[in-house]
């Protein structure tokens, strides 16, 4: 018995009548950020553009949102040949302000007390 069975037959994911607590657009959002970031060093976007355009499946709008927050979250001198590819999707641009935003935002947690 693991930790978790507790919580998965109380109501979790092991209760079929549960939905998920993501909708799929969330869902897929997800799944498109971890496709940047496990790509975000790569010295060729094009594969990593073909992959989040199969993945998309056609929800264009949310591809978009993806690219745009990811790409003005996370661009770098490291990061910048898949951010300025994420950029040239459409409708992306739109969103890389909103991205730059959340990278301005303090992180939050416990205050690290100063000796």
């Amino acid at each position: 018995m693991s930790a978790y069975d507790g919580i998965l037959s109380a109501g979790g994911m092991g209760n079929p009548a549960m939905r998920s607590p993501l909708d799929h657009d969330a869902m897929l959002d997800v799944t498109l950020s971890a496709i940047c970031a496990r790509n975000q060093y790569a010295r060729d976007a094009e594969p990593v553009i073909t992959e989040l355009i199969a993945a998309a499946g056609g929800r264009d709008e949310v591809l978009a949102r993806a690219a745009g927050i990811w790409a003005g979250y996370f661009d770098a001198a490291e990061t910048r040949t898949l951010a300025s590819a994420l950029r040239l999707l459409p409708g992306a641009e739109q969103w890389v302000a909103e991205g730059r935003r959340r990278r301005g935002i303090p992180r939050h947690g416990a205050p690290i007390p100063r000796p």
